[in-house]
């Protein structure tokens, strides 16, 4: 998507150890007008599917989620990373490593919003080495229910994630495919 490949190279910062920092219009402050367009394309691209749920972790996918829901006209479920006392009922739980925050989460969902009946579309912000996907698509079988597909902001394809993921049979579109980035020089490819 050449608009969000635009919008990385205008504000997108590269750091060391691989990470691309879009908190300006991404995953902090948020341009709504962007994930709109980006909420247009993932309809496009998964257009044939069955879709009648948004799923997302918290907290950087949520916004992304919402906006995307709007264009498929269903709920978003975002899977929590800490169990709270307002959490009641049986519950769906998996463990996730964050490649941003080098930690594992033990993530929960509801069983009252994930059942066999529902069809699901994840939606997040980076896809880097697959951890958070494996974790939601774990949530999302263990509910009975099926994944139709992944939509992913930036995936950075010099990473294993996308590949893992695309092995496993399931559709997976990302709208920018970062292919290598340099922080010495602020460079960035995409794919």
């Amino acid at each position: 998507m050449r608009l969000l490949e635009d919008r990385i190279r205008k504000d997108g910062v590269v750091k060391e150890g691989n990470v691309l920092k879009v908190d300006s219009f991404l995953n902090h402050q948020m341009d709504i007008d962007l994930f709109n367009e980006m909420g247009k394309e993932f309809k496009r691209l998964f257009s044939e599917k069955k879709i009648n749920k948004i799923l997302t972790i918290e907290a950087s996918g949520i916004g992304i989620a919402c906006i995307v829901a709007q264009h498929f006209n269903v709920p978003v479920v975002f899977a929590k990373k800490a169990k709270s006392i307002n959490l009641d009922g049986e519950m769906l739980t998996t463990k996730i490593q964050s490649f941003t925050h080098n930690k594992v989460y033990d993530v929960i969902v509801s069983k009252k919003f994930l059942s066999s009946d529902d069809h699901v579309l994840i939606i997040d912000d980076f896809l880097a080495n697959g951890c958070a996907l494996l974790g939601l698509i774990d949530l999302v079988e263990s509910a009975g229910a099926t994944v139709e597909g992944i939509g992913i902001a930036i995936e950075k394809g010099f990473q294993s994630g996308g590949q893992m993921i695309r092995e496993k049979g399931i559709q997976l579109e990302s709208l920018a495919i970062v292919e290598s980035m340099d922080a010495k020089t602020g460079s960035i490819e995409f794919r």
